[in-house]
């Protein structure tokens, strides 16, 4: 077999493992000298609010905000052909069909008799979301996260999102927004939105979480701000966008080809890896994706990822599993014959599409599944964006006289044991024990 000219070949069953790590690395991103960038914009909008993100947004935007951040409904709702709203109608229902799924009762158990604790949901009040501009303009992004929130019941969701040069929001997006429940706009992008979300400033309501994804600076500002003063959280760390793709002797080149350049075209530190079975024809694959690739509007966006993507060579579905787990992709594609099948076996993936008529793009406009994802292997440990991204949970505790009895000689030695007094004489007094 013959490897893709576009991308670098190996042979997994031959990978040491100092070799191995190296292949499953993700293009390095400098983040101490784009903290060193991100932190003075932070500090800026911190003392200056409204003033420092009209400053950063003529300089890297080159656009002159009269308004920073609006009332949504005090901007006029866009006109749309039907075609296009329709399009955004068929994926919002979706996405909030599969995540008003997500809700779930409270939970109580009685531990021991008299002895119940319960488990409740309560929305984060006020939420940020971050839909970038720039390259690419991403309505589908307002939805993913608006959506959510609104099922939630978050009562203050804030959409940053780049301005156009004419100082006015993009018409889908605002659509998309409208349509979700978003509260207010704010026409900032970059670091400067992030830390206005995080901050408050004038016109922008401070919010509890930041969700949604973004460039190293917009990443780098989130990472910053959740452990500053600002109190707030964010969703996940995130980095450029990537997709592994599983394929066997059965699979097209040329969806295995689109698969790829799909997210080849987010960026250029995007990572394509593709994990080909016996019998995959990599010469057909190489071809389809040089000549889809020379068909992109983004072609050089993808040329410049696929130079550092690959492809890696096993011998068995089982080295296909081993090496996609410890890659932990953000999209995971499975194109062979008994996708289903695999499934019990793949432990780290954001979101993973099985079969041959599953292209990673239906998830990231309207399937109903979240597109906003864990990257660069954080799917190990983090979820993507999901209703309870929206969510934080209480405990609860109540018990009767009996109930206490039941329990308090526990408690009450416990606290002895540990030497906090105040502890077992919270229970002994209740008693009538000393």
């Amino acid at each position: 077999m013959e490897a893709p000219s576009t991308l670098r070949t190996y042979q997994y069953s031959k990978l040491n493992p100092a070799e191995l790590k190296q292949v499953l690395a993700r293009p390095r991103i400098d983040f101490t000298s784009i903290l060193n960038t991100v932190s003075p914009i932070v500090e800026n909008v911190r003392a200056n609010g409204d003033a420092a993100v009209r400053e950063y947004t003529a300089k890297f935007d080159r656009v002159n905000l009269d308004s920073v951040c609006v009332p949504i409904e005090d901007i006029p709702d866009p006109v749309l052909p039907a075609e296009v709203t329709h399009a955004f109608d068929v994926a919002y229902n979706n996405i909030r069909a599969f995540h008003t799924a997500q809700q779930s009762a409270p939970m109580e158990v009685e531990t021991m008799p008299g002895v119940k604790c319960r488990r409740v949901t309560r929305p984060i009040n006020a939420v940020g979301v971050y839909v970038p501009g720039g390259t690419a303009v991403l309505p589908s992004s307002a939805l993913m996260l608006a959506v959510p929130a609104g099922i939630a019941g978050c009562g203050t969701i804030v959409l940053a999102t780049p301005p156009r040069p004419d100082g006015t929001i993009t018409p889908e997006v605002l659509y998309c927004a409208k349509k979700a429940g978003v509260t207010h706009i704010l026409k900032a992008g970059g670091a400067q939105a992030v830390a206005a979300m995080a901050w408050g400033t004038a016109s922008c309501p401070k919010v509890d979480k930041i969700l949604g994804p973004g460039n190293q600076y917009v990443t780098a500002a989130k990472m910053l701000l959740q452990n500053s003063e600002a109190m707030v959280a964010i969703d996940m760390p995130a980095g450029p966008s990537e997709v592994l793709v599983i394929a066997d002797a059965g699979a097209s080149p040329v969806h295995v080809a689109a698969d790829l350049l799909s997210q080849a075209e987010h960026g250029p530190d995007s990572q394509v890896v593709l994990v080909a079975l016996p019998g995959v024809d990599l010469a057909a694959v190489s071809a389809e994706v040089d000549r889809q690739c020379n068909a992109l509007p983004r072609n050089e966006t993808a040329r410049k990822a696929l130079g550092h993507s690959y492809v890696v060579q096993v011998a068995s579905r089982a080295e296909a599993i081993r090496f996609s787990n410890m890659y932990a992709p953000e999209h995971l594609i499975v194109n062979v014959e008994d996708a289903e099948d695999w499934l019990s076996e793949l432990d780290n993936a954001g979101s993973v599409f099985l079969g041959r008529w599953t292209p990673e793009s239906v998830g990231d406009y309207a399937s109903g599944t979240n597109h906003v994802l864990p990257t660069y292997g954080y799917a190990r440990m983090y979820s993507g964006v999901s209703l309870d991204s929206f969510t934080k949970k209480m405990t609860v505790q109540n018990l009767t006289y009996e109930g206490l009895q039941n329990l308090g000689p526990s408690v009450a030695k416990m606290a002895e044991i540990e030497g906090l007094d105040a502890h077992r004489r919270a229970v002994t007094l209740r008693l009538g024990m000393q």
